[in-house]
């Protein structure tokens, strides 16, 4: 089987399985100076980001990285999926994603939406898709391949920084 074809099967069945566990336990406290927003639940834009997002899945890390052929480092992945799923711009570094996202707190988050670590001592260093379930899929260069992590993992929720959107 083609491996472009089992990432597409992988990727729906991923889908699926989200979909129907698509709740967001509640946070211990908000993001400070997050703005409650109503939010639909749905966004056809997130799914779309979601599901191609999934099609990554072990792709090579790359350091600058902005395509799977040549590997992909996080700010690369979120650029990449972002112009080929939702036809949006969104460039540069993971903090650059980060400034010209619209802040939402982490309860409203919604598959397609981004969040943001700290895992160099820097500020909004590192970026991921959030794909539903309190899970986020990312480019880090610990395991060197796209894969899905928890935000409550350890080493994630100690980081975790803010969340940000780019619809609606």
């Amino acid at each position: 089987m083609r491996i472009e074809t089992l990432r597409s099967l992988i990727a729906c069945w991923l889908l699926t399985i989200l979909a129907a566990c698509g709740s967001v336990p509640p946070t211990s406290a908000p993001e400070p100076r997050a703005q409650p927003t109503r939010r639909a639940e749905f966004s056809e834009q997130g799914y779309e980001v979601t599901l191609f997002a999934l099609g990554l899945i072990d792709t090579d890390y790359r350091f600058g990285g902005k395509n799977p052929e040549a590997g992909l480092d996080c700010s690369g992945m979120v650029s990449y999926i972002y112009s080929k799923a939702a036809g949006l711009r969104v460039s540069g570094s993971a903090a650059d994603i980060a400034r010209k996202g619209r802040r939402i707190e982490r309860a409203s988050l919604r598959p397609g939406d981004l969040v943001f670590f700290n895992t160099r001592n820097a500020p909004f260093s590192h970026v991921g898709v959030y794909i539903g379930d309190d899970r986020f899929i990312h480019s880090p260069s610990s395991s060197g391949r796209v894969r899905i992590d928890q935000l409550g993992a350890r080493y994630y929720a100690q980081r975790f920084e803010a969340a940000r959107t780019y619809f609606d």
